[in-house]
This record gives C-alpha cells, sequence and structure tokens, in this order.
C-alpha cells in the first residue's frame, strides 16, 4: 500500500485515474496547479487506486494525502 502525497500546495486540477484503475509505477495519477503551473502527480509503485480523497478544484495542501494505491 503507498499513500501519494501532495509534493505542493495547490489545486487539483485534473484527474486522469478513478478508484479501481491500475496504475504502473510514475504513471501520472492527477495533476495539481499551483502558481499556474501544473505539476504532475505519479505512483510510487504498481497497484490499484483504493481511493482519491479530493476532487477536481479542490484545494490540498503540501504532504496531504491525496491518492491511494494498494
Amino acid at each position: 500500500m503507498a499513500d501519494i502525497e501532495a509534493h505542493i500546495t495547490g489545486t487539483v486540477f485534473k484527474i486522469h485515474k478513478k478508484v479501481g484503475d491500475q496504475v504502473k509505477k510514475h504513471e501520472e495519477v492527477l495533476l495539481l496547479e499551483s502558481m499556474k503551473m501544473e505539476i504532475p502527480v505519479e505512483s510510487p509503485v504498481d497497484g490499484t487506486i483504493t481511493e482519491i480523497r479530493f476532487q477536481k478544484g479542490d484545494n490540498v495542501n503540501e504532504g496531504t494525502v491525496i491518492v491511494v494505491v494498494e
């Protein structure tokens, strides 16, 4: 199991995956927007997305768990 954390404070700009999707290590799961820049958030492991804790447009703080992969 791996928690994917926000690397920076920002807004969830685009979600590429949904709960139940398979992901590979280093595959992009979503994009954050901060200071008019798009920051990709990647999975640190191969697995299945079991939880997405935020929706498009939600604000997240640095270090916040945004996705869980098992």
